[in-house]
């Protein structure tokens, strides 16, 4: 992905929310070149023989969805980031799952937008980034960046995310998570505890007890993981020397 201007194809096929969309787009100097598409069909075809940064996809259009795209850009050698811009919250956990970039709803505002842009230029620079994970709190959609998760915990068939300002459930195993966190700093200690090695405090794996302090919670170490922290701690403070 280029870290120039961004080469950006908008799928929609409501052509007064593309026009809409192309024209936010247009006022974002990170953003170079704007094309519309108003089928999903269709920005298969172009983006078969054209390379773009980013697709911002509606989910709910006639034919191939947004979603079924978004499985097909998957299989790219070179796939463009995806951003979903869509009218219904309850696709949010399928985005997630597809590896989307953000996950906007519309009506779309314009500091939202700039805000996913900038999700896909830190992806384009870092590869790593931070992103959002979707959870139903009252009946309605809300995200979680993961940033502010300072360790997850299963129960039963979901996991409660630990962070600042709350506790949500998101609807998923923990090896999964564990398994998509891995590059970002996450770790098991415990068969039912992963967490962000940024956000421990204090650490205690000698002794009877072995415990990690995270976010003034002390939390258990099992025997078997041990090793895999004590080694992931030191590879973390020699990256900070």
């Amino acid at each position: 992905m280029s870290t120039e201007s961004l080469r950006v194809l908008a799928v929609d096929d409501e052509p007064p929310a593309l026009d809409e969309l192309a024209f936010l787009l247009g006022r974002d100097d990170r953003v170079g070149e704007v094309r519309t598409c108003g089928s999903a069909t269709e920005a298969l075809r172009l983006l078969q023989g054209e390379t773009y940064d980013v697709v911002l996809l509606d989910i709910a259009m006639p034919g191939l969805s947004g979603l079924d795209l978004a499985q097909v850009l998957r299989q790219f050698r070179q796939p463009p980031a995806v951003v979903f811009v869509t009218a219904h919250a309850h696709h949010a956990v399928e985005a997630f799952d597809l590896r989307a970039v953000d996950y906007l709803l519309k009506p779309v505002h314009e500091e939202r937008l700039r805000e996913a842009i900038g999700r896909v230029r830190d992806e384009a620079t870092s590869g790593d980034p931070d992103e959002q994970v979707p959870v139903e709190l009252g009946g309605v959609t809300r995200f979680v960046r993961r940033s502010d998760v300072r360790y997850a915990s299963a129960q039963g068939d979901y996991v409660r995310l630990h962070t600042p300002t709350g506790n949500p459930l998101v609807r998923m195993p923990l090896s999964a998570l564990e398994q998509r966190w891995a590059d970002a700093g996450f770790v098991r200690v415990h068969r039912s505890i992963l967490v962000s090695l940024a956000h421990v405090e204090e650490v205690r794996l000698s002794g009877a007890r072995p415990t990690v302090v995270v976010g003034g919670v002390e939390l258990p170490v099992s025997r078997r993981h041990v090793p895999d922290v004590r080694g992931l701690l030191r590879l973390a403070r020699d990256g900070e020397s």
